[in-house]
């Protein structure tokens, strides 16, 4: 008896382990949720300004409605598609049967980034403007082989004779359907309801690359979302979670008498949003300016201000890195205004992708600061207006780095007293940065030897540093003080020094990235007045100061810049980084063979 119980202990206790290994970091996500600061480790008191951000933020909204619409329309059509396909496939010759659920096996079995590009070239060569539309095709596509798969068992275990037996009571062949064998099949449709939703709500992959004219579902704000900290995604997640939990709970409360009632009000709710769906759809008169940015790069109210301004409608969508945005561009994707980094922006030059800038039409081009105006990639600001600048350099704990070792420049990043205590940025141009101007090279070289040579450095650096290579997550853990020094771009530095005062920032004597954002307007602009109206527009004192505060990077208006580093960033001198340092440099674009050499040796680093 005594074994038997303590089985019993044992079970319970690995249930409770099981449910916690699951569960605790929703809870700690939730928890978080509430907090008044940005940070994500440190819980600083309650407050609910996520919530009130996540309701006011129109972006976050209107994904939300996209991803609802989507989700619902593409489970119905496909969940229609794909049980009269099963019930077909029962009615077929054997070879058509396997053929067919071979081919239906395909998309299930590819990659999602398979079928992703494959739809977005589908997409283009038919010249199909992408958006609502092209999203919708795509979810249903990928829906409706889960909807096959998940009815046709319950249609092989149907009696074939079933429908004829009704036929011959009486039943004409749609109410023999209706009646007998979709009732009968209910089980393997609910599930095929069930994976469809779930897939088509969550689904980023596919959506990212055959969405288009400012059209994001929630997985695509989320993911730009996680370039810099932001806890309004923790707010959403939360009220997902809830929202799911309070429907398990309803479906289990609600009894059977009633199920017409809901019934009828889900058939009320699709035809309402369906409707909506179709007059959010119809165009505008308004001229329209598209625009594509990085992630969390804009206050957003500085969008709706312009619009109202100008009297005008902007589609405003995002990309996480210069890559994937010249990938969509590639693609036939059209935008009027890019907002790209430096090598990026030359080359578009070089491809012809890009039209001159009206400089007489920037009526704000004196308030530009001239160390941030001519940079390598674009010598004559023919093509771009500066947007942010900065630079990459390190950021460090004052309390655990002795002053002496900062003369050291990026070789401190290589002195053992600190080994495994420092953070690399994970890039790999910015890794290669450190090492070639470290080693005295310029960090945009092409010659091999010094290339090995800053192989070998980073090599070095990794086997006795023990260095941790990380993202956008740096941010919060130097807030937390997790370790003493930390290589980052200096925006990012300036946001960190504002949440923890122990840190300092300094660039190195060596030389640096000396980054470059600039907005350009692409060769196919529909309306190049306004697009340059609006580069204009994102010049003005007020503007800039708006949008440097939300986004915390250094603005190359001069004296917005100096305002801000007075008041908004008193004290913090990663707001203030040195511009023009002799040894400081911009990435330029690289040509495909070298390209391919730094990516072939980034690859045995990271896998050393």
């Amino acid at each position: 008896m005594q074994n038997k119980n303590n089985h019993k202990i044992l079970y319970f206790l690995y249930i409770a382990v099981l449910f916690i290994f699951f569960y605790l970091p929703i809870v700690v996500m939730m928890v978080f949720s509430f907090n008044s600061s940005k940070s994500l480790t440190n819980m600083t008191g309650f407050s609910l300004r996520w919530y009130e951000r996540l309701i006011t933020d129109g972006s976050i909204m209107k994904a939300v409605y996209v991803s609802l619409t989507i989700a619902l329309f593409a489970t119905v059509i496909s969940t229609v598609l794909g049980t009269i396909t099963a019930i077909g496939l029962s009615k077929s010759r054997k070879i058509m049967k396997d053929i067919i659920q071979n081919i239906n096996n395909v998309p299930i079995m590819n990659p999602d980034i398979v079928t992703a590009i494959g739809l977005m070239i589908l997409f283009s060569s038919v010249m199909m403007a992408k958006g609502y539309m092209t999203m919708l095709l795509a979810h249903i596509a990928f829906c409706t082989p889960y909807v096959i798969t998940s009815v046709y068992p319950k249609v092989r275990q149907l009696d074939p004779s079933i429908a004829d037996a009704a036929m011959d009571l009486g039943a004409t062949p749609y109410e023999a359907l209706v009646k007998i064998i979709i009732p009968l099949l209910k089980d393997g449709i609910y599930a095929g309801i069930l994976l469809s939703f779930t897939m088509s709500f969550d689904d980023f992959v596919i959506s990212y690359f055959v969405t288009g004219n400012g059209v994001e579902n929630i997985s695509i704000v989320v993911y730009n979302m996680t370039k810099r900290t932001n806890p309004t995604i923790n707010a959403l997640s939360t009220i997902v979670i809830l929202v799911i939990a309070l429907l398990i709970i309803l479906s289990k409360l609600i009894p059977a008498m009633v199920k017409n009632t809901v019934k009828k009000i889900i058939v009320v709710g699709f035809i309402l949003t369906l409707g909506l769906t179709i007059f959010t759809g119809v165009k505008s008169s308004k001229n329209t300016l598209r625009i594509f940015n990085s992630g969390e790069y804009m206050d957003p109210e500085l969008i709706t201000k312009f619009e109202e301004e100008y009297n005008c409608s902007v589609i405003y969508e995002t990309f996480d890195s210069n890559e994937s945005m010249y990938t969509k561009l590639m693609s036939g994707s059209q935008y009027d205004i890019l907002i790209i980094s430096d090598y990026m922006i030359e080359r578009l030059i070089k491809e012809k992708t890009l039209q001159p800038v009206d400089w007489s039409l920037i009526t704000h081009k004196d308030d530009l600061d001239p160390e941030n105006m001519g940079y390598a990639c674009d010598p004559k600001n023919e093509y771009s207006v500066p947007y942010f600048v900065g630079t990459v350099g390190i950021l460090y704990d004052k309390t655990k780095v002795d002053e002496k070792d900062l003369q050291d420049g990026w070789e401190l990043l290589r002195n053992e007293k600190y080994a495994g205590d420092i953070y690399m940025y994970d890039s790999e141009r910015d890794s290669f940065m450190i090492a070639l101007k470290a080693l005295g090279y310029s960090m945009n070289t092409t010659n091999k030897k010094e290339i090995d040579e800053a192989y070998e450095w980073l090599i070095d650096q990794k086997k006795n540093m023990d260095v941790v290579y990380a993202g956008d997550d740096v941010m919060d853990n130097m807030i937390a003080g997790n370790k003493a020094i930390a290589v980052v771009y200096s925006g990012d530095g300036a946001y960190i020094m504002a949440e923890n005062e122990d840190l300092g920032y300094f660039d190195p004597q060596e030389g640096t990235n000396e980054w470059y954002d600039g907005m350009v307007i692409t060769k196919d602009c529909a309306d190049v007045e306004l697009a340059e109206s609006f580069m204009d527009y994102m010049l003005e004192y007020d503007n800039v100061y708006q949008n440097s505060i939300f986004v915390g990077y250094t603005t190359p208006v001069t004296k917005a810049r100096e305002d801000l580093k007075n008041e908004e960033f008193d004290g913090i001198n990663a707001y203030m980084p040195v511009f023009g340092a002799p040894n400081n440099e911009v990435f330029r674009y690289q040509d495909k063979d070298i390209k391919q050499y730094y990516a072939d040796l980034w690859t045995k680093i990271k896998a050393y």
